[in-house]
């Protein structure tokens, strides 16, 4: 029986073009992948592996990135979102720089976005099937608490995946897959700090739950980065990590900084390219 096998993909906004030059690399190694979890930056950037366009997600970052109608203070000013809805969801992938949403939905590569529902602080994993039509789901999984309004969608609101779940590995082990390949977009000894719960308290006073989540994310964030290392000793997952630490801001308006984390990306996927293939190739923790 063939080995199934998940890309799980860890978000960090503008630190995700990092995860961009190791997809484009691991795509030309024509490495079958049968599921994708993505997490905020990562489902945007997850997105182009399925609709197979390489380099299309570092292309229109660099192009757009000093652009005010992209992401940054002019559109949180104007829109009440960082990143602006109608240039970045629907203006770029339908016009500019164009989404292949038909090759995208007659894929076979299952594709799952990370939301995080306010009302039970919880983190819902949505199986995007049409990405033109569910659209709103990759923007709710995207939306930065405290820079980006609230997502509603079905009566449920949504906003970034990463409060609830940043690294969904476990997720990747409940559906039962034999391989999984995570990549994040922190080097190994990064650990996340408490946050300021002040003002965000005071934002979403009416989520008690969501509020609750955010007080822990640091603690969730820091056991899971702690599992994934024991789980890659043992063989049991296989990751791709930052092997240095690039100051890249999560709203990066500098192209040579884009640039310099996307051929990070490239050259760590090359440095491990032969140690995945062979952990890809291997039948110990085969499900029987």
């Amino acid at each position: 029986m063939k080995l199934k096998t998940c890309l799980v993909l860890e978000g960090g906004a503008l630190r995700g073009i990092y995860t961009a030059g190791v997809l484009d690399e691991l795509q030309k190694e024509d490495i079958k992948i049968d599921t994708i979890i993505g997490v905020s930056m990562g489902s945007l950037i997850g997105m182009n592996y399925v609709s197979k366009q390489p380099g299309r997600a570092i292309r229109y970052n660099l192009k757009y990135c000093k652009d005010k109608r992209f992401i940054g203070l002019h559109s949180l000013l104007t829109t009440g979102n960082i990143a602006n809805k109608e240039f970045g969801y629907y203006e770029i992938p339908n016009k500019l720089d164009k989404f292949d949403y038909d090759t995208y939905k007659k894929s076979n590569i299952k594709f799952y976005c990370t939301v995080t529902n306010l009302e039970t602080g919880k983190a819902e994993y949505i199986e995007i099937k049409d990405a033109k039509k569910e659209i709103e789901y990759l923007r709710a999984g995207s939306s930065m608490p405290g820079v980006s309004k609230i997502v509603e969608i079905n009566h449920n609101k949504y906003l970034d995946g990463g409060i609830a779940d940043s690294i969904p590995v476990k997720k990747a082990q409940e559906l039962g897959y034999d391989k999984i390949i995570v990549i994040t977009t922190r080097p190994i000894e990064y650990r996340k700090r408490k946050s300021k719960l002040k003002t965000l308290s005071r934002i979403y006073q009416k989520y008690p739950n969501f509020v609750k989540t955010i007080s822990k994310r640091n603690q969730n964030y820091n056991k899971t980065v702690e599992e994934i290392i024991q789980l890659e000793k043992e063989g049991k997952i296989f990751v791709i990590r930052p092997s240095k630490k690039i100051p890249i801001k999560r709203v990066e308006k500098n192209p040579t900084r884009i640039k310099e984390q996307y051929h990070l990306g490239i050259k760590d996927f090359q440095a491990k390219k032969e140690e995945l293939k062979e952990y890809l190739q291997k039948k110990e923790g085969k499900k029987k």
